[in-house]
């Protein structure tokens, strides 16, 4: 298809630089040590651990949906697919969810 042709690295380097002149010509000199100051990133939500929630509470957060399967209840909890099979399972274990079906290690809990 049609477009501009890709640049050679070369002169890719040589437009970052002039860029970086110009940027840093038009800024002064004491702005520029706090500008490169980068704010703090948002630390992400860490799915590895299990839920924060007594047993009932995933129950009654499970109970809404339709099918639960491994996949639904990691959206419904938030938390990564392998930690919501080992909650289904745990679940299943305490009687607070019975296996009502699936095949092939895909498995469909129900609330009781």
């Amino acid at each position: 298809m049609g477009g501009t042709k890709k640049k050679s690295l070369a002169s890719m380097e040589k437009q970052q630089e002039s860029a970086d002149e110009q940027k840093d010509a038009a800024q002064p000199k004491g702005k520029k040590a706090k500008e490169q100051k980068a704010a703090p990133q948002q630390q992400k939500k860490l799915a590895f651990l299990p839920p924060k929630m007594t047993d009932a509470e995933m129950v009654k957060a499970l109970a809404p949906l339709k099918a639960i399967t491994v996949y639904t209840a990691s959206r419904a909890l938030g938390v990564n697919a392998s930690i919501a099979s080992n909650v289904l399972r745990g679940l299943e274990s305490k009687q607070m969810l019975k296996r009502s079906g699936g095949f092939s290690g895909h498995a469909v809990w129900a609330v009781p």
